[in-house]
């Protein structure tokens, strides 16, 4: 299920990046600083270039690039 970054409140949004960002085995060692990893997440959000999936079998919100995520779920 694609779930529509611009509904959810500001600082939804912000705690779901920094969650995503800070994930085991998403920094492969960046010493990025958490806001600029968030910021870049957020720009791909709003570029359309990421779309935040929901995962039933995880119960979790998988920020994907839109190239990965399934036809079928993009319409």
């Amino acid at each position: 299920m694609l779930i529509p970054h611009d509904l959810l409140e500001a600082e939804t949004l912000t705690r779901l990046l920094e969650d995503f960002v800070t994930r085991e085995g998403t920094d492969n060692g960046d010493e990025t600083p958490l806001e600029t990893r968030v910021a870049r997440a957020r720009h791909a959000l709003e570029k359309g270039r990421a779309l935040i999936v929901f995962d039933p079998e995880s119960q979790q919100c998988i920020l994907m690039l839109k190239e990965q995520v399934p036809k079928e779920l993009r319409g």
